[in-house]
């Protein structure tokens, strides 16, 4: 801190100087989140902006906000809500702090069902793909619960509802399903695992419940696939989370969390207050938090309406579907996300002995974009890809000229000399392996076994690297 004070003007000049060299939010195209809205809902942030949400007693409109928007998203999720009754649910801070009061409402009816048993219960644990968001993992060792993993292969990219019902045992507290894989966009088959874990449920007597984790799908599906079945219409799934600051279309710092009755949310993890005022109930892991995202989500449920999402995001398929053509066009990639999802592209390339996906997304920096790459889970380490999101602001024109800018990275590379050196050791082993007269085969392992080396380099490069305090 320095010793004495500055200008106002000068501490501004200074911040925004050094903000300069930040990326441009609109070419990040790593990030789900919303980086554009309206001015009139800029404006109606800025107002409440110093309003502490929490102060429910001296803020009424802004709560009664918050309940409109969950009885919103409920029916949107067609939670079974009778005549004159409200939906269960809570605005967070993001899909993370959802998941974890989510899991937390699981691990306490699951404690309380075993402890009337008169069985063990300090062994929970929940059923996941290994492709779940890194608050999964956050939830389970914070919360002291085993993450019991289904493994990825190669070509299927998403939890196999048969492996995972599987894996469920009397400590399953639940099985995890998504709706929008971060690696792929893809929607996970909520619908079979419904049917699988019923049965599953009625041979030994158990009641596993699903959760389903739509925070990039949840404001997709109802309106783009209305006949996929994935929320309330499904028996076992008691409760969705969404985020609002994704597909929802609001600035970063808004998640919802619904559940199916009010049953499914135990009355011991709910917290009442009076010393902001009158009797206020609480069921969130922070206390303080703004106002403006919850009165933002509210701004674009009245303001679009059904049929306003529903043209923004087959807008956004539509810009996805652009991009993944001329991604094939190159005939250097293979797309592996699938139609019907979260619109987005995943690809990775058809051969990475040259160069890498790593190089490609370091390339198109210089352009300014901000495009991930990254390898796949176990047991699918050795796939890499790049991903780009396409957002409600991601338009056609910038789709062609992201196009344009690969093609001239690849060109790029292309002239430039070799950094990946092939090991012969690797290729002469493969030729033991699949036998001398099948060199083609054989150089085809030897290619796979070096992006394998490559990739598990890369890993280890992140993970060591550090930025910041985390």
């Amino acid at each position: 801190m320095p010793e004495t004070s500055m200008p106002k003007e000068a501490a501004y000049q200074v911040i925004t100087d050094e903000l300069m060299l930040d990326g441009n939010p609109r070419l990040n195209l790593a990030s789900f989140v919303t980086t554009w809205m309206e001015p009139e809902c800029d404006k109606l942030m800025m107002a409440s902006i110093n309003k502490n949400y929490v102060d429910m007693d001296e803020y009424p409109v802004t709560t009664e906000l918050q309940n409109r928007c969950v009885n919103m998203i409920a029916n949107l999720f067609n939670a079974p809500i009778g005549s004159g009754e409200a939906a269960v649910g809570v605005g967070t801070v993001g899909s993370s702090e959802a998941i974890m009061l989510a899991g937390l409402a699981f691990k306490r009816k699951w404690q309380q069902k075993m402890k009337s048993q008169g069985k063990p219960y300090d062994k929970p644990n929940i059923v996941t793909g290994a492709n779940v968001q890194v608050c999964w993992e956050k939830f389970a060792r914070y919360f002291e619960v085993e993450l019991k993993e289904v493994k990825l292969k190669e070509g299927y990219y998403v939890m196999d509802p048969v492996k995972a019902v599987e894996m469920v045992d009397e400590n399953t507290i639940c099985v995890a399903a998504i709706l929008g894989s971060t690696l792929t966009g893809e929607f996970e088959n909520v619908k079979l695992l419904n049917e699988l874990l019923t049965k599953k449920n009625k041979e030994t007597g158990w009641d596993t419940p699903i959760h389903v984790d739509a925070a990039s799908g949840g404001f997709i599906a109802p309106f783009v696939y209305p006949k996929i079945e994935w929320d309330f219409r499904l028996p076992l799934v008691k409760s969705i989370n969404v985020s609002g600051h994704k597909y929802g279309l609001v600035y970063a710092g808004i998640g919802w969390v619904v559940w199916r009755s009010k049953e499914d949310l135990p009355d011991d993890l709910v917290f009442h207050i009076n010393y902001l005022g009158s009797d206020q109930p609480t069921f969130t892991l922070n206390f303080s938090k703004g106002s403006s995202q919850i009165i933002a989500q509210y701004y674009q449920l009245i303001r679009l309406g059904f049929e306003g999402y529903k043209s923004i995001m087959e807008n956004c398929i539509g810009n996805a579907r652009i991009l993944k053509e001329g991604i094939e066009k190159t005939g250097r990639f293979e797309v592996v996300s699938k139609d019907v999802g979260v619109p987005l592209v995943a690809f990775a390339l058809k051969d990475s002995t040259k160069y890498t996906v790593f190089q490609i997304s370091d390339a198109l920096r210089k352009f300014g974009w901000i495009v991930p790459a990254y390898t796949m889970p176990a047991d699918a380490e050795h796939i890499a890809v790049l991903r780009v999101v396409v957002r409600e602001d991601f338009s056609c024109s910038l789709a062609e000229r992201l196009i344009s800018h690969i093609q001239e990275v690849l060109k790029e590379l292309d002239s430039l000399p070799s950094r990946i050196v092939k090991d012969s050791h690797v290729v002469t082993v493969a030729k033991e392996v699949v036998g001398e007269n099948k060199d083609a085969e054989a150089a085809k392992m030897g290619d796979r076994k070096i992006q394998e080396k490559v990739t598990k380099q890369w890993r280890h490069f992140v993970k060591t690297k550090k930025t910041g305090v985390c």
